[in-house]
């Protein structure tokens, strides 16, 4: 599938000869052009974004590098979360991923305007870029013609330095420490950047390297408090539930970003520039998922010993024979009863069984983008062709092995501040004694690349008349998306519980102590499986033996192997306008942009003979207009109306024709697969944006409302289907939503220039975002929010800067969202008396996170003009993560999101 670097370099250099250039885009990037020298400071950056916003065609908000590798926020995602109407959460490992714009995740992701992606996905993961790299970011909220199209939820463009930014040799290396209070560890992080320009007979040459570097360990513990089950089952206590297990994880290990970028710039003539552009990111990971879990259902010889007054939150459920509610099999064949239970917070369990589990992992990211380009800056004419071309893999090998035994006693407690507060006394985990293999071995090595050839052609012309401009342009792309996986298991040797661990002559090296998690046993150190065991071949091989596999790690299998090509034309037309009203000025731009998409998707699906393969190939056409208006009123206030149509091409996983499944090893787990549908359509959305803004001398106020009516949605449906007589959750997609999304987003800054002496140093900004998000057509969720958004999320930040002193402290606050969709797992839920007898029917249940806010600082002092320092601290208050399901008494997970603290030297020659 991968294309010769040969063919990219061929068709670069035939374009570079045909003297095509750069049209004027109506993006930001063109409109608020700044040079490096202007933005110094935390003053300069958001006075900088200010000016971005106020003098782009579309609505945008921006975050500007407050100096030459120094921008507002260790990381892409971090300083994102700052701009209104965007929302993200926290991945295991600690960094802020997950980036929503106005509740979509539907992002369009560019560099320096180039499409970006990552492996096999649609969309860019932001961590993948550190932030040092970085001299800006615009959020485009309202699309126009010429921007790539694949976003209904905006463009996120990201922008690095290029030498012509910079007017003299310049040299500027940056490290810090970074200190991990889950971890206690101090971890380095190291940039450099070089520039210079000389003059050549053939022009004015510039070049440009960046390089950064990190490392990081991490830990993030975990206690959860999963589905709730009937006592009636196991127990003979009928009216009661209680957890189904009682269980921690502890996220953890270490990972690198390596991180380089190159630019050249060749000023031909006055008009005529050649470019260049290389970039690689990457990721390093070997990290593990440390599971300790107590089983209180597995068994019958498990007691329930004490169980606790209920907490009076009863309700009428349906229970499977399992204890568990029903799933669509048992719905249709009526194997259920009606119950009223009532939640019971508190327990003590004798003879559980237990086990710990060490998922280990090593992962690997390589990502390549390269482009070579050439514009034309006449009086009149504009133009701009480039070749862009870009490289991902991603790499992962999972392997996992689970240990344990039965536990004396264990007492639980399902609401210790709205979380699971566990304990087994005399930490029986903590002991090899009497460990037995559990449940199974488990390997996923799998591996996902995606490739793309843009071809793109840019013009534009200025007129002397109210159509200021007009601007055309065409784009080629030619994306390819590939994914192969091996998953096997098997499961434990002469069954669950029938093998000690020392009858098969493993040692000492087949254990590790891994990190406590506070709300298990006090926080004490249980035993697991050592993870490097598990990713050395020698480990592997000798786990393999003892399980019953053959040597050697498993081949890709075909069943689970999916590939796709989609070439994409694109044109646009458009048209810059500007008349006065009065002495007002209405300027903006319309436009519209044909884009055709022809794909073929190949996969497969096993058979009782054997792999049958499938493939599909589709078309898609779509038309998509845009209108932008802005009305400059005065000097001081403008207001914008815009109106663009836009699509989301759907994610390569969806549209794999074959399916997959597996039969889980854990009893607890229910057997699961995945299904995709290459007949899915592109989901369509008609956005409108209005604001309001005014600007005075030290500061801004912006007001805006948009709306969203978002057509064809993608959404995972998981039913129950029995295939060769096991019955597996199958998730598939299906085209069956449509969504509305309306808002409200305030925001502004202003600094504190009419105070004396150093208070005018001061300065103060935020931003409020109202978002009403509703599932409409014939989604079951239906009259709910979009999943990931909160209705209420807001940025508050105070300010300092004066004689080379500069501070900044942010609180950043979001209100409940729910997270997942567990309508089709198994945990008991309230359902109305008169739809128990509905076969067809399953009562919604949904994970919740509960409402939370994190404060960050930073304090800087430029010791020389050469020479700064700085100290910052992220989630200095420890903020956690603590959700439920569906009633707010339903405890699940409470996260311990990490607090770091860093020290950091910056040097400019």
């Amino acid at each position: 599938m991968k294309r010769h670097i040969v063919f990219y370099t061929a068709s670069a250099v035939g374009l570079l000869g045909a003297h095509f250039a750069q049209a004027q885009s109506t993006q930001p990037a063109q409109s608020g052009e700044l040079e490096e020298v202007v933005v110094t400071g935390i003053r300069g950056s958001l006075e900088a974004a200010a000016e971005i916003k106020r003098e782009s065609v579309q609505v945008v908000d921006s975050i500007v590098a407050e100096d030459i590798g120094k921008f507002p926020d260790p990381t892409t995602a971090a300083a994102l979360q700052r701009v209104p109407g965007v929302q993200v959460s926290i991945g295991n490992n600690n960094e802020i991923v997950g980036v929503l714009i106005r509740g979509l995740s539907d992002i369009q992701t560019t560099l320096d305007g180039r499409e970006l992606f990552s492996a096999n996905s649609r969309n860019f993961q932001f961590q993948d870029l550190p932030a040092d790299a970085l001299a800006r970011v615009d959020v485009i909220k309202s699309t126009t013609a010429d921007l790539i199209e694949g976003g209904i939820a905006g463009v996120t463009d990201l922008r690095l330095h290029k030498p012509f930014n910079f007017d003299e040799p310049t040299a500027v290396i940056g490290a810090r420490a970074n200190y991990s209070t889950n971890v206690e560890e101090v971890n380095p992080q190291l940039s450099v950047l070089l520039t210079d320009r000389w003059n050549t007979g053939i022009g004015e040459l510039g070049a440009l390297l960046n390089v950064s570097w990190s490392e990081t360990d991490y830990s993030r513990p975990v206690t959860y408090a999963p589905i709730r089950r009937s006592t009636g089952f196991r127990f003979n206590q009928p009216g009661f539930m209680v957890q189904n297990v009682a269980g921690g994880v502890n996220h953890y290990g270490t990972y690198e970003r390596p991180q380089a970028n190159a630019a050249f710039q060749l000023q031909a003539t006055d008009e005529l520039q050649f470019y260049a552009d290389a970039v690689f990111t990457g990721y390093r990971s070997e990290n593990q998922s440390a599971f300790v879990e107590t089983q209180f259902f597995n068994s019958p010889a498990t007691g329930l010993q004490d169980l606790g007054d209920p907490s009076g939150d009863c309700f009428l459920a349906r229970v499977g024979p399992d204890g568990l509610n029903p799933n669509a099999v048992q719905l249709r064949a009526g194997n259920f009863t009606v119950q009223t239970l009532c939640n019971v917070n508190n327990a003590t369990f004798t003879n559980a069984t237990a086990f710990s589990s060490a998922q280990s992992r090593d992962q690997e990211t390589n990502n390549y983008l390269g482009a070579f380009g050439t514009r034309w800056e006449g009086d009149r004419l504009d133009l701009k062709g480039e070749v862009s071309f870009q490289d991902a893999t991603f790499e992962e090998e999972v392997f996992i092995v689970d240990i344990g035994k039965r536990i004396p006693v264990t007492n639980v407690n399902s609401s210790f501040n709205e979380g699971g507060l566990y304990e087994a006394p005399g930490n029986p985990l903590g002991s090899a004694d009497g460990m037995y293999f559990r449940n199974g071995l488990n390997q996923n090595f799998n591996k996902s690349n995606g490739d793309l050839l843009a071809i793109q052609l840019d013009g534009g012309y200025r007129l002397d008349s109210f159509i200021t401009k007009l601007q055309a342009g065409v784009r080629y792309a030619d994306r390819g998306a590939e994914y192969d996986q091996a998953r096997v298991n098997r499961g434990a040797p002469g069954g669950d519980l029938g093998t000690l661990v020392s009858s098969t002559g493993l040692g000492e090296e087949f254990y590790a102590s891994m990190p406590g998690i506070p709300r298990i046993n006090g926080g004490q150190s249980m035993l697991l499986p050592n993870p490097d065991y598990l990713r050395s071949d020698a480990g592997r091989d000798r786990l393999r033996q003892i399980f019953g596999f053959g040597p050697g790690d498993p081949a890709y299998q075909p069943e689970r192997h999916f590939e796709a090509t989609e070439k994409t034309s694109a044109a646009y037309l458009q048209a810059s306008y500007e008349f006065n009203v009065g002495d007002s000025i209405i300027d903006g731009v319309f436009g519209v942009r044909p884009t055709r998409t022809e794909r073929t998707i190949a996969g497969a699906r096993p058979s009782t003979t054997g792999v049958t393969p499938l493939s599909a190939d589709t078309t898609d056409t779509e038309v998509l207009p845009n209108f932008n208006a802005r009305w400059v009123i005065s000097e001081d206030w403008q207001a914008r109306f815009n109106y663009a149509k836009t699509m989301r091409r759907p994610n390569f996983d969806s549209l794999n024709p074959g399916i997959d499944y597996i039969v889980a090893t854990n009893p607890n787990v229910i057997n699961s697969g995945n299904a995709g549908n290459p007949e899915l359509k592109p989901q369509i959305s008609d956005s409108f944006d209005a604001t309001l803004e005014y600007y005075f001398k030290s500061g801004f106020v912006a007001g805006g409302v948009y709306y969203r009516d978002i057509k064809d949605r993608v959404i995972n449906a998981v039913t129950a289907e029995e295939i060769d007589g096991i019955t597996y959750n199958i998730s598939r997609p299906r085209n069956v939503s449509a969504a509305e999304l309306q808002g409200v987003e305030l925001s502004g800054q202003m600094f504190f220039d009419f105070l004396p002496g150093a208070w005018a140093g001061f300065g103060v900004f935020g931003n409020y975002t109202w978002a009403d998000t509703e599932v409409t057509g014939d989604d079951p969720l239906k009259g709910f929010p979009l999943q990931g958004v909160s209705e209420h999320n807001f940025n508050a930040g105070l300010l300092y800067e004066r004689s080379g002193l500069s501070a900044r402290m942010v609180y950043t606050y979001r209100s409940k969202y729910y997270d997942e969709d567990i309508t089709g797992g198994n945990g008991l839920r309230p359902i109305d008396a008169d739809r128990v007898n509905d076969p067809s029917y399953n009562p919604i249940w949904l994970g919740y996170v509960r409402a939370a806010g994190r404060l960050d600082m930073s304090i800087g002092y430029d010791i020389s003009e050469s020479v700064r320092v700085d100290l910052g601290g992220t989630n200095i208050l420890g903020s956690k993560y603590r959700s439920y399901m569906g009633e707010s008494f339903f405890n699940r997970d409470y996260r311990y999101d990490d607090s770091i603290y860093t020290l950091g030297m910056r040097v400019r020659f």
